[in-house]
This record gives C-alpha cells, sequence and structure tokens, in this order.
C-alpha cells in the first residue's frame, strides 16, 4: 500500500471532504490524525478507522494544533502528510465583498487562512525530522471566479500555497493547492437547491456529472505520493471542467 508508515493529519477532518480523505489514506496504509472541533465525530470517525485518533482542535488556536502534532509524534511518530481542510463555508461567507459583515470577514479569514498558517508552522518541524512530507490546503473553484468574500479567502489559499512551497522547499516538503468544484458534501448539498445543482453541471461544467468525494480524495492520494515528487507550488482545479466554458 502506498501509504504503510506515513501518519496524515487532516484538519476539519470529521466530515465532508476532510472524513473521505481520512478513509483513503487509511484504505492505503496511513495513520491518521483526525483533528476537527466535533470531537464526538471525529471520535467516533476514528475508532471505526482503526488505525486512527482524534483530537480537538480549532485551527485558529496555535496551541491546541501544536497540541495534536504533539498526538500525532506520540501516536504514531510524527506527521508526513498534512491536509488542510478546515474551513468556514456556507452561504453566511459567500456573500458579496461588502456585504459580509467586518466580523465574519474576520472570523472566516482566521479559520480558512491563518487557520492553515498555524498548522503548517506546527507541522513543519514533525516533517522535518521525518526527513520532508507534503502539504495539502484546499482551496475552491471560488477562488477563480472571485464571486464573493469567501472566494477571496480561498484565493488566499491559493496565494499560500505558492508562498509555502517556496519557504519549504528545503526541508523537502512540497506544498499543493486542491481547488474542487461543486462536490457531493454535507455541506454543499444541504447548502445548494437541486435546481442550482442541475444548472451547473448542465450548463458551466464540461463533465455532465455531480462531483464526488472521491474525486478530491484520489486527487489527495496522487499529489501526496512519490508519484507527484515533481509537482509543488501548484493549485489544480477538480471541478468537471468548470469554468473552462465562455
Amino acid at each position: 500500500m502506498r501509504y504503510s508508515g506515513k501518519t496524515v493529519m487532516i484538519t476539519g477532518g470529521a466530515q465532508g471532504i476532510g472524513e473521505a480523505a481520512a478513509r483513503g489514506f487509511v484504505q492505503e496504509g496511513a495513520a491518521a490524525v483526525i483533528a476537527d472541533l466535533d470531537i464526538d465525530r471525529a471520535t467516533a470517525l476514528a475508532a471505526d478507522l482503526g488505525r486512527a485518533i482524534a483530537v480537538e482542535v480549532d485551527v485558529r488556536d496555535r496551541d491546541a494544533i501544536d497540541a495534536c502534532v504533539a498526538a500525532a509524534d506520540a501516536a504514531f511518530g510524527g506527521v508526513d502528510i498534512l491536509i488542510n481542510c478546515a474551513a468556514l463555508h456556507n452561504f453566511t461567507y459567500g456573500q458579496p465583498t461588502l456585504k459580509l459583515d467586518i466580523a465574519k470577514w474576520r472570523d472566516m479569514l482566521d479559520v480558512n487562512v491563518v487557520g492553515i498558517v498555524n498548522a503548517v508552522a506546527a507541522a513543519q518541524p514533525s516533517m522535518q525530522r521525518r526527513g520532508g512530507g507534503v502539504v495539502v490546503n484546499l482551496a475552491s473553484i471560488n477562488a477563480y471566479i472571485g464571486l464573493s468574500a469567501y472566494g477571496v479567502s480561498k484565493l488566499a489559499v491559493r496565494g499560500l500555497t505558492s508562498a509555502m512551497a517556496g519557504e519549504l522547499a528545503p526541508d523537502n516538503i512540497r506544498v499543493v493547492g486542491i481547488a474542487p468544484g461543486m462536490v457531493d458534501s454535507e455541506s454543499v448539498m444541504a447548502e445548494l437547491p437541486q435546481h442550482h445543482r442541475d444548472a451547473l453541471i448542465n450548463q458551466m461544467q464540461l463533465i455532465k456529472r455531480q462531483g464526488r468525494r472521491e474525486d478530491i480524495v484520489n486527487a489527495f492520494l496522487f499529489f501526496c505520493s512519490d508519484q507527484a515528487s515533481f509537482i509543488t507550488g501548484e493549485t489544480i482545479i477538480i471541478g468537471g471542467g468548470y469554468p473552462a466554458l465562455p
């Protein structure tokens, strides 16, 4: 299996794409650290996976992230892969930039941007001790269409991915961004009415089907592997061809 002997730490790992990623990496032999505010759901997932631990983490809190990495070190010897999935992304934050309340702007940026900085800074020493590693930052198709405050936060994630790739290259740590289109995570399916989903699939995507969490997990599994050892600093869109249509 590709990830035997490796440890993956996933922020926002208790549900949605993060949960699917945890399952995918464990199936490929990795140990998983499920870092999430919802400790009950994280604990249940870790028990189901077997070779996994759950840690209650608010990514805005650097001390909590440091404690999570320390737990990974104690349980599995360190962190090899960090997947940054934790984000605020519902319709509350998908507002025009001048319409979103400033307090909500700060909350969103603290989670979506500063949270990634906290997680990477905390994991870097552990990855160094292991001889290197891979960071994957979850951006969004909204980082390319720029129609909301949320999209601006994910554009910042693209910028972080590029900047961190340069900073961490001397430590043999690659940094890659994944920008999903519309996938079947619980939150997206709950927020988007069916007619909106149908319009996006049939009128905007080149591939006329619903995006699936497995589509994103398959990308994680590739970009964190040695097969992708010459790739860093890039953010890759996985959105069925959207926004390729004119």
